[in-house]
């Protein structure tokens, strides 16, 4: 079988993922806290499968899409290798709700799971059924003395620093931590991220503010996405032509040559 058959159905798989992690971006547009991936490919050389280019099409910091038309090498493979955050913020929204937070600057919410300790920017926190500072999925939200346990107190006033006072008496401090490789951290669900490693370990983060009765979107512009589906359909269309053109040719190549006239 010709190897521009390979080559062509190689790239129109790429295309499929990306179109997948897209259009999982832009259903999440509405979440509050979402990041949005990238996707990221590797091509390689079929005759020695050595990868020639890493990150082969990436906008993970870019504002403007990239084609995997600009990185396109002759009788090369595309893998997909998978997908990386954009851990860039979101813009903030106001609620008025005195349980909805969100962080202005770099770090993470600390959520006490079952599986450990994990991190999030989805600050619209509510109380659960034992009175404690909670995610939506009821998980506790951890300061810096573990879990925040609300007493009779009505009065519920997060600073800017996360200092959490209720009716006037400061009763604990979000535990607010960053990392310095934030795209070590993997996705749990949406939402929720977990280092990849057990060399990953949390720092205190600095710089950054809470704002009270606010909560973080998602950070997925709708209208790049859009036009990148458009660029991807595009792409994919071309590499089917391609496709169909080869397998004729070969088809042709079977049924004619060497056939006297």
């Amino acid at each position: 079988m010709s190897g521009a058959i390979y080559t062509a159905t190689s790239g129109a798989l790429a295309y499929q993922m990306r179109l997948d992690v897209l259009s999982n971006n832009l259903s999440n547009m509405g979440t509050v806290g979402f990041k949005e991936d990238r996707t990221v490919f590797r091509a390689y050389l079929p005759a020695s499968q050595d990868s020639i280019s890493e990150n082969l099409q990436t906008t993970l910091m870019s504002e403007e899409p990239t084609t995997l038309e600009s990185y396109q090498i002759s009788n090369s493979l595309v893998a997909f290798e998978g997908t990386r955050t954009d851990f860039s913020p979101g813009q903030l929204k106001q609620t008025g709700n005195a349980f909805d937070l969100a962080i202005d600057g770099n770090g993470f919410f600390c959520i006490q799971t079952p599986d450990g300790v994990q991190y999030t920017r989805k600050g619209n926190f509510t109380l659960n059924h034992e009175g404690v500072l909670a995610n939506q999925e009821g998980l506790p939200v951890l300061g810096n003395g573990g879990t925040i346990k609300f007493t009779d107190g009505k009065d519920f006033v997060v600073d800017k620093e996360g200092n959490i006072s209720i009716d006037g008496e400061e009763i604990d401090t979000l535990k607010i931590v960053n990392f310095t490789a934030p795209h070590s951290l993997e996705k749990v669900g949406n939402t929720l991220f977990a280092p990849t490693g057990p060399g990953i370990t949390e720092e205190k983060a600095e710089g950054f503010g809470i704002n009270q009765g606010f909560i973080e979107l998602s950070n997925v512009n709708a209208i790049r996405v859009m036009l990148e589906m458009i660029e991807v359909l595009r792409g994919y269309e071309s590499y089917k032509k391609v496709i169909q053109s080869v397998d004729d040719v070969t088809s042709k190549a079977i049924n004619e040559v060497g056939h006297l006239a």
